[in-house]
């Protein structure tokens, strides 16, 4: 299974992207599972699991806290705004969901960079997304990899799409799975692959949007 860890739709409120244009898109690109990870919001998520899209959704959020982003997967429940890091990693477990660390060497967006090895050695983090297809270098996504390799955690990739041309950037060709337990431990058998992609600025309007791929890496 081709699997897209990190997406964005209009409910993020800083993206044009909407479930018909992902389901569409993520289709075209050979994508079968996509985690919906909307900033501090998982209705639409929630509603599109319900609906018969041709791609199977998961429920996910990119959380904002006072040490950078987290992404939680598998989620029931919606995690407010901005909670201390701690508690948002206790409401994402009590959920059953799973704690990740997404762009978290990227030095222009909320990256965990300086507490990462702290999270990860405490036993805080899940799985760290080693490739986001928007950082704005290669080097920040192999920093990453090496935290994942560091702490022998299992690696995402995620295409952190925020437009239509951005989703099929990034993901792991894994094992199908079912459930967070089995994906975290059918993850260690995945491939990512993934490109560095430019995305639309916030609220940008369809016809200023380019999709123009570069740096195609292969793990």
């Amino acid at each position: 299974m081709r699997v897209d860890c990190h997406v964005h739709t209009v409910a993020s409120g800083d993206s044009v992207l909407g479930m018909a244009e992902l389901a569409e898109r993520a289709v075209a690109h050979g994508i079968d599972v996509v985690f919906v990870t909307d900033h501090h919001e998982i209705a639409a998520a929630v509603s599109a699991r319900e609906r018969d899209l041709g791609v199977r959704i998961e429920v996910g959020e990119e959380i904002r806290t006072p040490d950078g982003e987290v992404l939680g997967l598998f989620l029931t429940e919606r995690i407010p705004y901005v909670l201390p890091l701690p508690e948002v990693v206790a409401r994402i477990r009590a959920q059953g969901g799973l704690v990740g660390l997404p762009h978290a060497f990227d030095p222009v967006r909320a990256g965990t960079g300086p507490v990462a090895d702290g999270l990860c050695a405490a036993g805080h983090v899940d799985f760290v997304e080693a490739f986001n297809a928007k950082v704005g270098d290669a080097e920040h996504n192999a920093a990453a990899a090496a935290l994942a390799a560091r702490h022998s955690l299992p690696a995402t990739a995620g295409s952190d799409a925020h437009d239509g041309p951005g989703v099929g950037a990034a993901y792991v060709e894994m094992p199908a799975f079912d459930g967070p337990a089995d994906f975290l431990g059918k993850l260690a058998g995945g491939r990512i692959v993934g490109e560095l992609r430019p995305h639309a600025r916030r609220f940008a309007s369809l016809d200023t949007r380019r999709d123009v791929p570069h740096d195609r890496e292969r793990f």
